[in-house]
Formats: C-alpha cells, sequence, structure tokens
C-alpha cells in the first residue's frame, strides 16, 4: 500500500536511541547498543517480535573470555544463520555523560541466537590475522557463494577520526581476517553510508566524504560533506563498479539527493533507501532531515507462477496468477489452439477503450516505447522521455504505486531488453520524467492502505463457504479442464466477501497437471476395476495436440497489467510482416498498440497462456504454460457457493445450482482426485474418482474414500474436489475445489 504506519507496541519498550545495531531475524527484530542521548551511549539488546509487536529487554550471558561489550555507537551489528556479529564503534572514556572522550573500538563479539526467541549469550571468538583498525560508523555484510558455501564479512568504511575506504573480509568459518585485493575504482572514504548484499554484490551508497577535491583523505579536522555517489562491489571478482560518481549533476531531481546516516533494506532483488540528512560539517545549522523513499531494481524479476483460471464465459476468460515481490506490472500473453489470421498492414484503428493499468492513487510514470539508450556506468540503466526501457507504448500512463489512478486506456507489451540493467525508481514525480543523461531513480510516495481480496486455497476448518460470483460460468466443457476460483467467506471472519484470515481462503485453479496438459472431467468416467458402480474413476487424459504450423503459434500480447488478474476478452493482432520477423522473443521491439487491431475471443476455443513480471530492468521470464477454452454456448454453468463442512467420519459437500443453467438441470457429479499408479508414473494427471451422482446439491464423503484421496502438492497440501452439472446438451464446466490440509491427516490404507 506504501502507507506508513505506527505500530501500538508493548512489553520493554526501549528508549529512542541513534547509531545503533539492527538485525531482522524472521519476524523478530533485535537491537544492540547505540546512543540514548548526547556522550551517553548503551549497550542494552531488544528483541522485538513483530508479529505481535512485543518488546522485550534480553540478558545475553557474558563471554567466558572476558567482559560484554561495552556500551557503544557507531558499531556494525551482522546476522548469519543463529549468530549476530558484533564489531567495532565508537565509546565515550569519560564516565561523565557531558564530557566526551571519544575511543574508537575495534573489538569483535559473537552472539548466539535461540531459534524464534531469546539469545543465549556473547563469545569473544579467537581470530587470526590483522583485525581492522579500529572504526566507528562504517558498514558489514555477511555474503556467501553458492558454489563455494563458507561464509565470509566484509567490513568497509568508516570514522576514526578521519575517514576511510578500506575493505576487510573475515572468514567466519575459520574466523581469519584479511584485505582482498580488488580490483576498479574504490570509492571515496565514507562513513555513516549504508551497504547491502543483492545476489552476489554489496551496493554502497551515501554518507560523509571528504570535502577536499580529489578524496583524498582528510585530516582529523578537514571538512567533509555528504554524497549521493553509489557504487557496487563484485563479491565474487572483488571488482568495483561505478554507478553514479560523487560529480555527477542531477538537475533534474532524477537520483536520491545526497545523503548520510541514512538506511537501506533489501527486499528481494529491489534496494530501498530511506531519509538520511544532507549538509557540510561546518554548516550543521543548514542541514536537512530527508523524508524521501528511493528504490533500486537490481535484475528482472522472477517467473509468476502459471495463470491460473477463475471463471470462463463463452467468450472471455478471469485470470489470475500469484504476485512477484517488487514489480511493476505483468506482462500477459496467449496463443489459440486455430490460427490466428496475420492482419495485412497496419490498420488505423483508434485508441484501445481497455484500461490494463489500475490502481487509486496519484504517482506514475511515463515512458515511450523508443530503443534503449546508451548506458554510462555499468548495468546502470538510463531513462529519457523518449528514450526508455521499452515497457510502455505512447501516452500509456503507468501506475507505480498501490494507490493511483489510470489515465492510460491501452492494453500495452513489453519486450524483454537483452542487457541486464539496473533502475533506481522515485515514485513521487507524477508528471513524469525530465530529461536527464542519469540513471532513473524515483520517489516512492506514501498513501492510505488498500484492502482486496484473497483468493486463496480452502483451509482445513469445521465449516466453510466458497462463494463464486453469481454469473460464474466456468472452464470446461467435454474437452477441456474446467476450474473456478472465487474468494471465500467463512461464519467467523469475512469482508463483503474478502478473506480476513490467512488461514482461511480457497484455491481452485489450473495447475500444469490441470491445465497446461489439458485434462478434463469426463461424465461418463471410466469404472476402476475393484471399485463399486457407484464409485466411478475419472481420468484426465492428454489431448494429443493438434498439428499446426510453425507460423500460427506466435504470441500474442494481451496487455500489461498492474495487478495479478485479468479479465481477457480480447488480444492484439500484430501485422503480417512483424509476424514474420517478431514472435515476441528476448528483445523484440514494440509495436505501436493504438494502430494495432484487437481480436476477440472465440467460444469452444482452446487459448494458451504465459505471463512475465516487469520491473525498472525489463521484462523477465515467462511463466509455465496454462491451457484454458471459453465456454461452449448452451451448455450449463459452473455450480458455485462450495461449503465444506467436516464431521468426526466424514464431510459434508454442498453448492449451489449454476447461475446460468441453460436448461433444466439433470444431474449433478460430484469426483474426487485419487491415488493411482497412473498418477505416480505420470504426476502431471490428476485421476478423478466420482463419488456422487445425483439431482441433490449435495452428497457426503466418507472416511473411506478420503483416505483413497490423493494429495496435491502443486502448491499448498490439499485435496481436490470437482462439481459439474449437466443438462439436456451435458455437462458442462466443473467447479475445482482444493481444501487445504495443513498438516496431512488423510490416511493411505
Amino acid at each position: 500500500t506504501n502507507q506508513w504506519f505506527l505500530p501500538a507496541v508493548r512489553g520493554d519498550i526501549p528508549p529512542g536511541c541513534a547509531a545503533h545495531g539492527f538485525v531482522c531475524d524472521g519476524t523478530r527484530i533485535l537491537v544492540f547498543g547505540g546512543m540514548v542521548e548526547y556522550g551517553r551511549y548503551s549497550n542494552d539488546l531488544y528483541e522485538l517480535q513483530a508479529s505481535r509487536w512485543l518488546w522485550k529487554k534480553v540478558k545475553p550471558q557474558a563471554p567466558s573470555n572476558g567482559s560484554p561489550p561495552c556500551p557503544r555507537l557507531g558499531h556494525s551489528f551482522s546476522l548469519y544463520g543463529n549468530k549476530c556479529y558484533l564489531f567495532g564503534g565508537l565509546a565515550n572514556e569519560s564516565e561523565d555523560s557531558n564530557n566526551n572522550v571519544p575511543r574508537y573500538l575495534n573489538d569483535f563479539y559473537e552472539l548466539e541466537l535461540q531459534h524464534g526467541s531469546g539469545v543465549v549469550g556473547w563469545s569473544i571468538p579467537v581470530t587470526k590475522g590483522i583485525l581492522p583498525s579500529p572504526r566507528e560508523s562504517h558498514t558489514a555484510i555477511v555474503y556467501c557463494r553458492k558454489d563455494v558455501g563458507s561464509p565470509k564479512m566484509y567490513i568497509f568504511g568508516g570514522m576514526c577520526g578521519c575517514r576511510l575506504n578500506d575493505l576487510w573480509e573475515l572468514d567466519i568459518e575459520t574466523m581469519t581476517w584479511s584485505r582482498p585485493e580488488t580490483k576498479g575504482t574504490v570509492p571515496l572514504p565514507r562513513s555513516l553510508h549504508t551497504a547491502n548484499v543483492i545476489g552476489n554484490k554489496m551496493y554502497v551508497f551515501g554518507g560523509w566524504v571528504p570535502q577536499s577535491a580529489g578524496g583524498e583523505i582528510s585530516a582529523p579536522d578537514g571538512e567533509w560533506k555528504c554524497t549521493g555517489s553509489f557504487s557496487y562491489l563484485n563479491l565474487d571478482t572483488t571488482e568495483w563498479i561505478g554507478l553514479i560518481s560523487d560529480c555527477q549533476e542531477d538537475k533534474s531531481n532524477l537520483l536520491p539527493g545526497p545523503r548520510a546516516g541514512h538506511c537501506a533494506v533489501a527486499v528481494g532483488t529491489r534496494l530501498y533507501i530511506w531519509s538520511g540528512r544532507d549538509g557540510y560539517r561546518k554548516a550543521w545549522n543548514n542541514q536537512v532531515c530527508c523524508k524521501d523513499l528511493w528504490y533500486l531494481d537490481t535484475e528482472r524479476p522472477l517467473a509468476p507462477s502459471q495463470v491460473q483460471l477463475i471463471r470462463a464465459t463463452t467468450n472471455s476468460f478471469q485470470l489470475k496468477w500469484d504476485e512477484v515481490p517488487t514489480v511493476e506490472g505483468y506482462l500477459l500473453q496467449l496463443h489459440a489452439d486455430s490460427p490466428v489470421p496475420p492482419v495485412a498492414g497496419i490498420p488505423g484503428t483508434g485508441v484501445p477503450e481497455t484500461s490494463v493499468l489500475s490502481s487509486q492513487g496519484g504517482c506514475s510514470l511515463h515512458q515511450s516505447p523508443q530503443s534503449l539508450p546508451s548506458i554510462p556506468y555499468p548495468e546502470m540503466k538510463v531513462d529519457h522521455p523518449s528514450q526508455t526501457n521499452n515497457l510502455i507504448p505512447n501516452n500509456v500512463q503507468v501506475s507505480l504505486s498501490s494507490n493511483s489512478k489510470v489515465e492510460g486506456k491501452e492494453k500495452v507489451a513489453a519486450p524483454e531488453n537483452k542487457v541486464t540493467q539496473e533502475t533506481m525508481k522515485n515514485h513521487a514525480d507524477a508528471t513524469g520524467f525530465k530529461e536527464s543523461n542519469a540513471p532513473s531513480l524515483l520517489p516512492v510516495c506514501t498513501s492510505s492502505a488498500q484492502t482486496s481480496a484473497n483468493v486463496g486455497e480452502l483451509h482445513d476448518l469445521d465449516k466453510q463457504t466458497v462463494n463464486p460470483d453469481a454469473s460464474v460460468s466456468s472452464t470446461v466443457s467435454s474437452s477441456q479442464t474446467m476450474v473456478t476460483q472465487q474468494a471465500v467467506k467463512t461464519e467467523s471472519s469475512s469482508t463483503n466477501g474478502a478473506v480476513v484470515k490467512d488461514e482461511t481462503s480457497l484455491t481452485t485453479f489450473n495447475s500444469k497437471s490441470e491445465a497446461a496438459e489439458t485434462a478434463y472431467v469426463m461424465p461418463s468416467a471410466r469404472v476402476n476395476t475393484g471399485q463399486t458402480n457407484d464409485s466411478h474413476s475419472s481420468r484426465a487424459p492428454q489431448r494429443p495436440p493438434a498439428p499446426v504450423k510453425a507460423r500460427d503459434r506466435r504470441w500474442y500480447d494481451v496487455g500489461i497489467f498492474k495487478n495479478n488478474s485479468a479479465v481477457v476478452s480480447q488480444f492484439y493482432l500484430l501485422p503480417e510482416e512483424t509476424l514474420n520477423i517478431n514472435s515476441k522473443t528476448e528483445g523484440a521491439d514494440v509495436p505501436d498498440y493504438r494502430l494495432l487491431k484487437k481480436q476477440d475471443l472465440f467460444p469452444g476455443t482452446v487459448y494458451r497462456f504465459r505471463v512475465a513480471a516487469i520491473n525498472g530492468c525489463g521484462v523477465g521470464p515467462f511463466s509455465k504454460i496454462s491451457e484454458f477454452k471459453t465456454c461452449i454456448p448452451g451448455f450449463p454453468g459452473a455450480p458455485s457457493t462450495v461449503k465444506i463442512t467436516k464431521s468426526v467420519d466424514c464431510i459434508h459437500l454442498s453448492w449451489e445450482p449454476p447461475a446460468s443453467p441453460s436448461g433444466n438441470i439433470l444431474e449433478y457429479s460430484a469426483y474426487l482426485a485419487i491415488r493411482s499408479t497412473q498418477l505416480q508414473e505420470n504426476p502431471s494427471q490428476l485421476v478423478f474418482m466420482r463419488i456422487y451422482c445425483g439431482l441433490k446439491t449435495s452428497c457426503i464423503v466418507t472416511a473411506a474414500q478420503l483416505s483413497n484421496a490423493h494429495v496435491d502438492y502443486t502448491s499448498r497440501p490439499a485435496i481436490v474436489f470437482r462439481i459439474s452439472a449437466k443438462n439436456e446438451r451435458g455437462y458442462g464446466p466443473a467447479t475445482q475445489v482444493r481444501w487445504l490440509q495443513g498438516k496431512v491427516t488423510v490416511t493411505h490404507s
């Protein structure tokens, strides 16, 4: 939501302090030391359980081979595994807080944590090699190469009367200090900067640097200034790469301003930078505390999950997919089973009516579909108003915050860029970009919270209700998979159909086994050997794909969507000459979508879907392919409002008739996914047994039937049911329910 909030904390609330140590371990936060007031420093340790907003003052055991850490500020406090590593800082030698006698430290401590909550105690590791010199306001990070597996702590910069820019390495397994040789241009000496690890890179931003020309180390009384310079160290090759130089001008305010004492945190592959202060040592009164939030995208996003079907009609699909963290939108594509005719020439249609980027608020990014410009720094993307990263066509506004209004009225596409790039973004400038040769960094604006319905899975509760839309007409005819996916309403807590509790939700979606392989429920189910006449097994066979010419297997753009859901009724056709040279592969050019013709979806047609996430670095890889079929007119819709009530020895399954029966309902069938040798040989194909057939809109699932159930691990452990209705024309689409099990209790006989 990009909304700040002040949690109501309780317990042993620590006093306010500055320059403390801070680590995050899951849902708990540990804070050590810091300056409580001028000249008075702390060596207290506090733990915050963020899941309950509960503070607790913890008292670690003293080390067996020395004294516990003395009160200090400006130290580093780094987490790796179940241990925190404390190094250096600044102590006050005077017992009188008004008489500050600074002493720079280079002592090294290890703090062992208990699992979940609490600590064991301090220890003083015996180290080898030469210790780093005493310092404060330095940075320390821990990095472990995947192929080597030996964690190392890196200390950079700091203050010891003058600014430092030396790099130190500690092998945590052998406890050996060393100074690695580096390549490239070492950043200026600095303190009160930040360093964060994303992938194999340590990103260093900001801090106090010498004011003197050339960046040589100043004398203790020399002047210094804040900097906005930005670099990273490749931790595998120990090579420094400069991204933003200290002298680079930023007249258009597209970069974070110079600052020190700020904070930075990595969330996935995105780096957020918040606050800090700007100024010169000789001008304290003119310093400004920053209140802006920026982020840097360091690489393309990961592939989303497979596209899931919420419901289908004769000419549209309602789709969703799992969210990818820290992305700006999603590119959705399809291609049809039947060949789509290319367009001879570019038709002059008007601007499409459909707005596909939706949120509510006021922050947006204007971009145009020109080619990527030259990159002045390695791996740093540059944004110009007329030369950007090929994400959005002309006159389309991408809403970046979760609460922003849509002004663009186009479905648009976003190809991948060939070069790995990084982009800083700050989403406060609603007027768009101004021309600059600097990397694009945008401030993040904050806004009010936004509530959205949670579409998840049905958990193992005593009684739960699934409330599909009244007009649901879902996915399967006699030759396709049919699933519906709706919000869950429980008796205990719900808000307008939106799930309130995380553990109460339903997913009825197509996984690879049920979508991409085109499994389907057959009304005339095959009878399993050894089963009674009332127990039928309906296997989801794989339909052999129809031969399609290579040129016909084109992926067509549906649009770019802000959120992880879409209603699809049309897609864009490319002109024939574009089809011959462009199959939407990586690096393809984006056509002008205002000039492209749109094609409606057809009834009874199979469409394949894939989706890719987009951030400031471009379009990431596509998801696995899902396949759905539009409904055939005349067949009944899917049953709705599925309820599961759990008893001691059985469950009660009930549902409502389809909102669109298209005639008289003759019977319903309910199916249960069961274990079988066929499923072991081909896990992508679920095998279903019919557990009910009749006119009633409810049935009992016995413990004996449940003991034969297959537990699907496509996402979270669940037992899968399908329910479909039959009219004079035959069976319509089925409603699929994944009944979450938590700790699996299904017995296997």
